[in-house]
């Protein structure tokens, strides 16, 4: 990568596409292209072929999706299925046509089956049932992954896919509604401690186990695999190392400072039982996390009370 290439960067207003934004002006690339729903909607095929046949850029992150926790996920699968498959679509054939040197496809650990080994390997995608809760989000995102593999198989493209662990950190979403766990916990502590509560309830029973990676890590390896990966096949990225539930709340409440006490609600669903990925592959390649996770939590925290409280 030139750092005069001109880069689109789908999604730069979420949290992995503002990440990814920060890095590279860190690191120089200033040629950066970003769009806004109002400026590009991503679903509407002409517009976005449009954009790419004025705009030709050399190389394409697409970081924009339809996101969601559980209860978004069961509550809004057509929206999830629909709105993913149309934005992929449209990008990733925009991006061939136009004649971008790269892609970057942002995928996500919940393509992987619901009891696949673990920690996770690139292997087990495709070998067993989904994880019924997000189950048309990992469709979407399978889709997109074998779109890019297709250009690949025929027509060349060097179209790449990363497998990004459960992210967290600045510009993530804290909505309790459509929120992951993490930020869900994040706000809900923080307003237990506010109201002066002494009970913090967290869906689930705590047992099941969690992957997390800072964003500000993930952007730092988006930008690694653009510059020295150019297989088709699928990679993973996170740090390697899960955490339960129980002790991610636990954490949390540390950071924040609430000190009442946790109550499971057990009539809510915990999801996969243990989500963890195999990381060796990107390792063996060069790139580690750097964040510590307390750090993280901490940074993000101090995000939080600035930006959304």
């Amino acid at each position: 990568m030139k750092k005069s290439d001109k880069i689109f960067i789908a999604g730069h207003r979420g949290l992995v596409g503002s990440a990814l934004v920060r890095r590279l002006k860190v690191e120089g690339f200033e040629n950066l292209l970003t769009r806004d729903r109002a400026e590009l909607d991503l679903r509407d095929d002409r517009a976005v072929a449009r954009f790419f046949a004025e705009e030709k850029p050399a190389i394409t992150v697409l970081a924009a999706a339809k996101v969601g926790g559980i209860k978004a996920n069961n509550d809004l699968p057509v929206e999830f299925l629909v709105e993913n498959l149309q934005v992929q679509n449209n990008v990733i054939r925009s991006a061939y046509d136009s004649g971008a040197r790269k892609l970057l496809f942002l995928g996500s650990s919940c393509i992987y089956p619901k009891h696949a080994p673990q920690p996770i390997p690139e292997s087990a995608l495709l070998s067993g049932p989904l994880e019924p809760t997000n189950e048309a989000y990992a469709i979407a995102k399978i889709a997109g992954i074998k779109l890019c593999q297709a250009y690949a198989q025929e027509y060349g493209a060097n179209f790449i896919s990363a497998m990004p662990t459960n992210l967290y950190g600045p510009n993530d979403n804290f909505d309790l509604e459509t929120s992951h766990v993490l930020p869900a916990l994040l706000r809900k502590a923080h307003t237990a401690k506010e109201e002066g509560r002494r009970e913090l309830v967290v869906w689930g029973s705590g047992r099941p186990r969690r992957e997390f990676l800072h964003v500000d890590d993930l952007a730092a390896a988006c930008l690694f695999l653009l510059e020295s990966y150019d297989s088709p096949e699928i990679i993973n990225v996170g740090c390697g190392e899960d955490i339960s539930i129980r002790e991610l709340a636990e954490l949390i409440c540390d950071v924040v400072g609430f000190e009442g006490e946790l109550a499971w609600d057990t009539t809510k669903p915990d999801g996969t039982p243990r989500k963890l990925l195999d990381v060796s592959k990107i390792h063996a390649l060069g790139w580690q996390h750097r964040i510590g996770f307390r750090d993280g939590i901490a940074r993000t925290y101090e995000w939080f009370l600035k930006n959304e409280k």
